[in-house]
């Protein structure tokens, strides 16, 4: 269920009072969803139509097709369909006013519904004749396109609010009114005919790479979790945490961080997330001491962040794949490290806050004690670990051996295990949601709750088989992994049935069948406004495409920031946060990524800050990101805010505050990629990455808190700065004692690329004029790939630089670009033909920068004995060193 939270300002909850349950299904239905709730013919209607457009995309991403050879279709044509679904549904869904009724569609939707399908099927309905006049529209074509794109505005109002609206119009308005704009940004502006070509009736805008990521990958995952959601495992999921952490101090908001986590795996909504996990926690959360405003707070930051969360990432991560141009499984190693230590860093904030206010959790009816409790934890710890690696390397085996049966083998095993697994929790009583207004003594009972839903692990399991060892591509492993669900889905409750000896499985199995449509209807709606969101997305992007106002922002940053790299940085990403406010995870990342990633390439690039992509991507989504929790257009904060009966603008400050921790990680991985699992050689080296990291983002909750032992004081809380910065980026005090790079001359790039090890990455320096006439003199971080061929024969200079997609050639000392491929790593990179490469840089010898860390262990050492004896004294009643 990924997001599509927007920040319609008329779709928010009334503060200061408790929202019934009805009301919050409102809210995330209006949200997500859709409002609208019609009965009778139209409600079967509206059913049959999501769960057409459900079977669809399957279809589509199956190998069925190209099998039978039945409707096989081009990128254009499902990109054309997916969007005609989605704007029939967002007309039909979503209610035009706050006033517009919900229990019935008017008939002015049903025509707007169907004009708006019809103009986005054209590219379908009519492909052979429009692809023999390209740029060349009949005055059908125009009005087609004029037609289509002012529905698809007004869908956008409905599903997405105004921002995405406004900012969409304001891009139109550049497109043909650029000559009346100022000098700075003036253009020679565009004709109606080119215009609405560029973004109508071609794939570079509304049609565009965006929506092809929705309709090729997005919609699969968002079903996915929709199913997984509808089999029961979001509730599985926050009763386990809740049995597991709520015994703590403070559990219930430690709970609420760890079901959010889980939660936000299969479900991409900060909206849905909230109000699925708040709806249970935040009343424990209360309950055990924290201000209403702060357990609102905790859900919120916690709910928010699972879009950084791998797999889905806010449907970010299918985008990054193809804007940055690596494989899937690239941009979940990248994504993950930064992911978790945000997540550590809420749960220590939340024990920091139960801490000050010395808060208790909530008593376990049978407790054992805690050596007890260290074995099991122990056990289960290792259990997983062996059962991990049972998984890879047995099933890994099985690859190696059994080769393309391999697939059939381990589809097998997953059916024995899921039919063992389901007679194994029938054992247990079956998970229910208590009603959260209920008080809760007694929390449940750790095994039972874990055992009871085992089997919710395989479908994800599955799908990270096909996607790491049988590695298919992002659809395929979607769609293999979704079909193993809905069998689940289909058949779980009539195993339960049999298992437990309870009858009724004829009941049972359509029960089953009633979850199967559920799960796909509430897959389609949920996709809605994500469809409508990439393909408004797509009129920034043409715009981009069609004017160059890519090129303006580099250059108005750059004369703002002086060419100063940290003034540059914060600008794009105070930049990043007002063009992210109101906008949905997907369209954000679309329109930062777009408008504001060029920027940090190229500027970085001028001054010295050479890094990968990814990093840059990564880099203006967390900070678009950050919008969703800011007053005032934060839906999450306002949905909390009403379970918590707090103020939402405090609520979304007080969020705001506690997701600070996320907002200092883009900073430090921009300077230290190995934060993002880039240049780690060793284990020991990763290990070392990965354990200074959660201590800095640990010392930095500590920090912000003003709560580390006890209250800081104001040097302990620079101290406790100071450690964060120097775990985070500890080559900046390498750099002060040992210069980094050597520089060589760039005629010795071939040698130097020959000799690179696999997937390196040089440093080259490159200056030219560009097809804009512009002079440019900048570095580049450029990938080599592998040092080697399938067969182990080592690549030349010039295979390896053919992997970036350059052809060079010598002239004199210098080494000239002879060709850049189109859509290649060094075209992203802003590689010209024509272009010199003056300089290469090499990493000097130098000791490791890990060294830093030995000092700063030191010191966190020196503030941890000061303030552990500062809080004996305070602990046994002596006034003498107690802070203010």
């Amino acid at each position: 269920m990924i997001r599509s939270d927007s920040g319609n300002d008329n779709k928010t909850a009334t503060p200061h009072h408790d929202l019934s349950d009805d009301e919050l299904k409102q809210i995330v239905a209006e949200a997500d969803t859709g409002g609208r709730k019609p009965t009778g013919l139209a409600a079967h209607f509206l059913l049959v139509a999501a769960i057409t457009w459900s079977l669809f995309q399957l279809w589509i991403a199956s190998p069925a097709p190209f099998s039978l050879g039945i409707f096989i279709l081009n990128d254009t044509e499902s990109r054309a369909i997916h969007l005609a679904f989605a704007v029939f549904l967002a007309f039909a869904a979503y209610p035009a006013l706050k006033s517009s009724p919900r229990a019935y569609v008017p008939l002015l939707d049903w025509g707007l519904a169907l004009a708006g399908a019809f103009c986005a099927g054209y590219l379908y309905l009519f492909y052979a004749e429009l692809s023999t006049r390209p740029g060349l529209p009949t005055t059908m074509d125009l009005v087609v396109a004029v037609a289509g794109l002012v529905l698809l505005l007004e869908a956008a109002r409905r599903a997405l609010g105004l921002p995405m609206v406004i900012l969409a119009v304001v891009f139109l308005i550049y497109i043909f009114f650029g000559q009346y704009m100022p000098e700075a940004i003036a253009h020679r502006g565009a004709s109606l005919n080119k215009g609405m070509s560029h973004l109508w009736l071609t794939t570079e805008g509304v049609f565009g790479v965006a929506l092809g990521v929705s309709a090729g990958f997005i919609f699969l995952f968002v079903l996915f979790g929709a199913l997984l959601e509808t089999a029961g495992a979001g509730n599985y999921f926050i009763k386990s945490a809740i049995a597991l952490l709520g015994h703590l101090r403070g559990g219930p908001a430690k709970a609420a961080v760890v079901a959010s986590a889980s939660t936000g795996l299969i479900s991409g909504s900060s909206i849905a997330n909230v109000v699925t996990t708040g709806t249970f926690t935040i009343p424990l959360i209360k309950r055990v001491g924290y201000r209403p405003d702060k357990a609102a707070a905790v859900e919120v930051a916690s709910s928010v962040n699972g879009q950084l969360m791998p797999p889905v990432m806010g449907a970010a991560a299918f985008l990054m794949v193809e804007y940055v141009g690596i494989p899937y499984t690239q941009v979940l190693k990248h994504a993950i490290l930064p992911a978790v230590i945000s997540y550590i860093a809420l749960f220590y904030i939340v024990h920091l806050e139960a801490m000050k206010a010395d808060l208790q959790g909530i008593p376990r009816r049978n407790p054992a004690p805690w050596q007890q409790t260290l074995i099991s934890t122990t056990m289960t710890i290792s259990g997983l670990i062996i059962l991990a690696a049972i998984v890879y390397f047995g099933f890994g085996w099985i690859k190696d051996l059994a080769g393309e049966a391999s697939f059939i083998i381990v589809a097998i095993l997953m059916f024995v295990a899921y039919v063992g697994l389901i007679a194994y929790s029938a054992r247990f009583p079956e998970l229910h949601m208590e009603d959260p207004k209920e008080v809760m003594e007694y929390l449940p009972e750790v095994g039972p709750t874990l055992k009871s839903g085992l089997h919710f692990l395989l479908p994800v399991a599955a799908l990270i088989w096909n996607l790491m060892v049988e590695q298919l591509s992002p659809a395929l492993s979607a769609f293999w992994a979704t079909m193993f669900l809905i069998f689940i889905l289909v058949t779980q409750r009539p195993l339960f049935a049999f298992f437990r000896k309870t009858g009724h499985l004829g009941a049972a199995t359509l029960h089953g069948l009633q979850d199967l449509t559920t799960g796909l209807a509430t897959g389609a709606r949920n996709m809605i406004a994500i469809g409508i969101a990439t393909a408004t997305a797509g009129i920034i992007v043409g715009t981009v495409t069609l004017t160059g106002i890519g090129l303006v922002m580099t250059e108005l940053v750059e004369i703002i920031s002086g060419g100063n790299l940290m003034i540059m940085l914060v600008m794009v990403a105070v930049i990043c946060l007002i063009l992210g406010m109101g906008l949905p995870t997907t369209a954000n990342y679309i329109v930062v990524s777009t408008l504001m990633a060029p920027v940090v390439v190229e500027l970085g690039a001028q001054t010295g800050l050479l890094v990968p992509l990814i990093a840059v991507h990564l880099f203006v989504f967390y900070f678009g990101l950050m919008a969703d929790v800011t007053p005032p257009v934060g839906l999450a904060s306002y949905a909390a805010a009403g379970i918590a009966n707090s103020d939402p603008i405090r609520t979304g400050l007080t969020a705001f505050g506690y997701s600070a921790r996320t907002a200092i990680l883009p900073f430090m991985f921009i300077f230290n990629t190995q934060l993002l699992m880039i240049g780690i050689t060793s284990f020991w080296q990763l290990a070392l990455t990965v354990a200074s990291a959660i201590v800095a983002s640990m010392t930095f909750a500590a920090a912000t808190q003003g709560w580390f032992f006890t209250r800081n004081r104001w040097h302990e809380a620079l101290l406790l700065m100071l450690v964060t910065f120097s775990l985070f980026r500890p080559g900046f005090w390498m750099d002060m004692v040992y210069p980094p790079y050597e520089e060589l001359e760039g005629g010795q790039l071939m040698q130097l690329a020959e000799q690179a090890p696999n997937n390196a990455n040089l440093r080259i320096w490159i200056e030219g004029v560009t097809i804009e006439g512009r002079e440019i003199s900048k570095g580049v971080l450029l990938p080599l790939g592998p040092a080697a061929d399938a067969e182990g024969q080592p690549l030349n200079a010039r295979a390896r630089l053919a992997f970036s997609g350059l052809t060079v050639m010598a002239f004199g000392e210098d080494l000239q670009i002879m060709g850049v491929n189109f859509g290649s790593q060094a075209a992203r990179l802003g590689i010209e033909q024509g272009f010199v490469v003056q300089a290469v840089e090499l990493p000097v010898e130098r000791p490791a920068k890990e060294w830093v860390f030995v000092p700063t262990v030191l010191l966190l050492g020196l503030i941890v004995w000061l303030q552990r004896r500062r809080a004996a004294r305070e602990k046994a009643g002596t006034p003498a060193v107690r802070a203010a």
